[in-house]
């Protein structure tokens, strides 16, 4: 295994210099460049983000634009791939990683960053609780709050314990993005660019580098995969809060309906897969046993959780503080309704192998004896039963903010949700807007003999879902191909400097537009 992993970086290496080399006979302009910095995705491999970050800037560079990696060396006390969670002050992994940057960015033009403490911070910090640490700002850069999706993330966790493992990872990714800020806003002073390219501008190092960007008036862009295999989303806005924005009169043809339905039929069956992995090996459909147990209640609706550290949290809790807060108030209706059957559903992701959560929707009904309940059925993320069998059968859907909240409406049953959602911005399911109005709904959901579910809805969750698939993920595949190693790393393909010209590819066509000239990152119909 170590030597494939050996090989793919000597063959990325051999394919950038070959790139870099056809590029180096184009004329390279005077204009005003393009920054790109990317810390977060990748230590000893390409993972797809590091992968559409290179070959995008490689697209760039080949017309001619001029290109500036912002890289770490050594600038941060600990990053979060490299933080150890059971171990906090462990060093990082520094000179793998930085192995790593100088073959992908054989001959580009870098600009490293190193690490510069500052001692007066330090030692305002030293004494803080970690509720102060995450509410501290220094000098107007509110690192606090820059730094608290990254703490939930690397020890997957929402509630943070206020322990010295806990403050001293706080610290040091704080003092971390203060020197990043300072560092790349000096860049940003020098070399006067034209824009700013990160990875989704949530983890801190790229989330202070845009805080700082942003400051100073610039444009910045940030990515993250897309809901296709090896397709990234770019947006000038947060990417992990996937802000697709649907054409006010775009309507599906009838081939694009076709395109759509047929990619319904392979999710039903499980055959999908997301960053580069495949969360179903298996789907089971619901067995008699299930439908025997539930005949004794009047209706059927199931509840599907998410995984409550990740990024895109933050953007969900609009009405709730957190998912288990939405999920106490669930709780509270389950009790109000012994006649409704409710089958709680866990996100497949919460045991992901590497990326097991510590705060997860198991533990929640454990500790408030849910199983005991009659009226109550808990599938394990480990357990592979079709959500689609159970949306094809349920009153109504109730989800969080995950994307079966989408596919559900658009297979026509109705969906009451918590939080905002990537497809909450046009009507595609009943999203209330304040907790008072959520409890109102559900209870009235609840009790009624039938839920409608508005055409309107129907219509818009296939406009969006489109948008999402075949619009907003632009794909790489003629660029990146699986590594053969790790789930979710890539490598470069064989392809030579003209390929990544815009008129030879619709993908960095769009990117060179966005990154230039500020056009939507949105494929043409």
């Amino acid at each position: 295994m170590r030597l494939k992993r050996e090989g793919n970086l000597l063959r990325n290496r051999q394919r950038v210099r070959a790139l870099t080399s056809e590029i180096e006979k184009s004329a390279a302009s005077a204009e005003r460049p393009v920054i790109f910095f990317n810390a977060s995705t990748r230590l000893s491999g390409l993972s797809q983000n590091a992968g559409f970050s290179l070959v995008s800037s490689l697209a760039l560079r080949r017309a001619g634009r001029p290109i500036i990696h912002f890289v770490c060396r050594q600038g941060l006390s600990h990053c979060v791939l490299g933080t150890d969670k059971l171990h906090p002050q462990t060093p990082p992994p520094c000179a793998e990683c930085m192995r790593t940057s100088r073959r992908i960015f054989d001959g580009a033009q870098v600009q490293p960053f190193t690490l510069q403490r500052d001692q007066a911070l330090e030692n305002a910090m030293a004494a803080l609780s970690l509720e102060k640490l995450l509410a501290f700002e220094w000098q107007e850069v509110p690192l606090g709050k820059l730094v608290l999706p990254s703490l939930r993330w690397i020890l997957r966790i929402h509630h943070l314990q206020d322990d010295e493992a806990t403050r001293y990872l706080a610290r040091e990714y704080m003092l971390s993005a203060l020197n990043v800020v300072r560092q790349f806003g000096g860049l940003i002073e020098r070399a006067n660019p034209l824009s700013v390219v990160v990875f989704n501008g949530m983890f801190y190092p790229e989330a202070a580098a845009r805080w700082i960007a942003q400051r100073k008036g610039l444009p910045v862009y940030s990515h993250e995969v897309g809901m296709l295999p090896l397709s990234a989303f770019f947006t000038p806005e947060e990417a992990t809060a996937y802000p697709v924005r649907v054409d006010e009169f775009f309507r599906l043809s009838e081939e694009q309906d076709r395109r759509l339905d047929e990619y319904l039929a392979q999710r039903t069956q499980g055959k999908f897969v997301t960053a580069g992995v495949k969360f179903w090996p298996e789907m089971h459909n619901l067995d008699d046993a299930f439908w025997q147990r539930a005949s004794q209640f009047k209706s059927l609706v199931p509840v599907f959780t998410n995984v409550v550290f990740d990024t895109s949290q933050g953007h969900a809790n609009l009405l709730f503080e957190h998912m288990f807060a939405w999920l106490d108030l669930v709780l509270e209706q389950i009790k109000a309704h012994p006649e409704i059957f409710f089958v709680l559903r866990a996100h497949p992701d919460e045991t992901r192998p590497g990326k097991e959560s510590r705060e997860t929707v198991m533990d929640w009904v454990r500790e408030n004896k849910v199983e005991q309940l009659a009226n109550v059925l808990f599938i394990s993320p480990d357990q592979y039963i079709s959500s689609y069998d159970l949306i094809a059968h349920a009153k109504f859907v109730m989800v969080y903010n995950s994307t079966v909240g989408l596919e559900a409406s658009v297979l026509d049953k109705p969906v009451l949700c918590a939080g905002k959602a990537r497809y909450t911005q046009i009507p595609t399911v009943f999203f209330p807007q304040t907790i008072a109005e959520y409890r109102r709904k559900l209870d009235e959901f609840l009790s009624a003999g039938e839920v409608a579910h508005p055409g309107e809805f129907r219509m818009n969750a296939r406009r969006v879902l489109y948008s999402q698939l075949f619009r907003a993920s632009l794909p790489f595949g003629d660029f990146l191909e699986e590594d053969g190693v790790w789930r979710g790393y890539v490598r470069l393909k064989d392809f030579g400097a003209d390929e990544l010209l815009p008129e030879k590819s619709d993908t960095l066509r769009v990117i060179l537009d966005g990154v230039l000239k500020g056009k939507p990152f949105i494929l043409d119909l």
